[in-house]
């Protein structure tokens, strides 16, 4: 998508402004996504299924304001193919039963919330219960027979609807456990692309995670996560957007430049599309207008099913490195990838007819290499394998002893005459006899000087 592309479709938005009837609603909030929403005057619409190919009349006020269907290639890319075949799966609030929009689009569907519908049609929630529609009809409207209406990226993909709580709902299943079973229907039902447009607004993820995203990966599915938007807190990229192997998709306004609100930033951003002034359908068939990655992701699910589609022989590391390395460069990007524009803005066109080489990996990261990495502490300990013993030469001991009879505690060993007996009669002795010889010297000499004293 080139910025002058965008201003293309800006010039087209505001020739029809005058006719399309804007009414401001309160943005819906939620912990998972946020977007801001404005009601549009849908035009009428019938029930008459589409017939292929599904015309297109880019002089309809809803075509008109769809720019990102210039702006990023999109019509051009409609050239070689629309997307049949390929079945895009919608882990969201549920996609509605509007009229005409989805009609023939939506092949299966399942409820993993506790609240919702079998057939994962009904919406769930009650804050953004019309979000998983939105998605959908960006991903892979059908718009009216007579091409007028509102017109998905890829308008013959079919869908996969996968309702879902997010955090605050009413849902009776802990969200982690509902983007497990999710992950794991979707695989199971055939999905070749999968589109995830909420943030959990933290780095780290619940590792129940890597297993169903493992899962994903190891059955060549594409999956593509919204990068979060600052206007709704997320200030950096949180999971699932993280999880390396998927393709995280940052947010850029009408004339390609980062949005400040409606987008955030973050090294595992892989691509850019349209993230404001959207359009979506609602489940009641109303026609909205918001903003948010929430949005753009399914801009770049849409490619993704274009490029399977036109490439049914290449794996999905080849879909993803298709549409990185066709994207238009920004003049604000810093490097590549740009933590604001990832390699830069979705050309579907390019994606869909570049030549573009191989590559054996997904650029975006291998999750089983980072498991193995850092849930080491996870992971089964390995046996140690057996060492041969190497014989040690030890030292003869000394002789023993020779052992002593056990005497009676009252008479004298040889010992105790050796170091007691005898050396105290040594020290006694001599004692004795120098006592004995003074105390006769001092009597003598009493003796003498009585005699000699006078008698008076």
């Amino acid at each position: 998508m080139t910025a002058a592309r965008m201003l293309r479709g800006v010039a087209v938005t505001a020739a029809i402004a005058a006719s399309a009837v804007f009414a401001a609603v309160p943005a819906p909030a939620s912990a998972a996504s946020a977007t801001s929403t404005s009601t549009l005057q849908a035009p009428t619409e019938t029930a008459t299924p589409a017939a292929p190919p599904i015309p297109d009349d880019p002089n309809d006020p809803a075509r008109a304001m769809e720019y990102w269907l210039d702006g990023a290639g999109i019509r051009q890319a409609w050239n070689v193919t629309r997307g049949k075949g390929v079945k895009i799966a919608v882990i969201d609030t549920g996609i509605g039963k509007p009229p005409v929009i989805f009609d023939g689009a939506v092949a299966d569907g399942t409820d993993v919330s506790g609240v919702g519908s079998a057939d994962g049609r009904t919406p769930v929630g009650v804050r953004d219960p019309n979000h998983g529609s939105w998605v959908a009809s960006l991903a892979a409207g059908r718009g009216n027979p007579d091409g007028t209406g509102m017109i998905g990226v890829a308008p013959e993909a079919q869908l996969l609807s996968v309702s879902l709580g997010f955090p605050g709902s009413a849902s009776t299943k802990p969200f982690v456990d509902q983007v497990v079973e999710a992950m794991k229907w979707a695989v199971d039902h055939d999905a070749d692309v999968i589109n995830l447009s909420f943030t959990t607004n933290t780095l780290d993820w619940d590792r129940s995670w890597d297993e169903a995203f493992l899962y994903a990966f190891e059955h060549d599915v594409v999956v593509i996560v919204a990068a979060g938007n600052r206007g709704s807190g997320t200030s950096m990229i949180g999971a699932p957007a993280t999880i390396p192997g998927v393709l995280t998709v940052g947010g850029v306004d009408q004339t390609g430049v980062a949005s400040r609100g409606a987008s955030t930033q973050g090294i595992t951003i892989g691509i850019s599309a349209p993230s404001e002034s959207l359009l979506g359908v609602s489940a009641d068939g109303t026609l909205r207008s918001w903003d948010g990655t929430s949005g753009a992701a399914p801009i770049v699910a849409g490619a993704a099913a274009l490029v399977r589609a036109a490439h049914p022989d290449l794996d999905a590391a080849n879909v993803i490195n298709r549409l990185i390395r066709t994207a238009q460069p920004v003049p604000d990007m810093a490097r590549t990838p740009d933590p604001l524009y990832g390699y830069g803005l979705l050309d579907a066109e390019a994606a869909v007819t570049a030549s573009i080489p191989r590559v054996s990996s997904n650029p975006m990261g291998d999750l089983k290499e980072w498991i193995r990495v850092y849930r080491r502490a996870d992971a089964p300990e390995q046996p140690v394998p057996e060492q041969p013993a190497t014989p040690v030469a030890v030292p003869p001991l000394p002789p023993v002893e020779r052992s002593v009879e056990a005497a009676s505690p009252l008479l004298p060993t040889e010992e105790s005459l050796r170091y007691g007996t005898l050396p105290l009669l040594a020290l006694t002795v001599p004692g004795i006899l120098v006592a004995l010889g003074v105390t006769a010297a001092a009597r003598r000499i009493r003796s003498e000087r009585g005699r000699r004293t006078p008698t008076p």
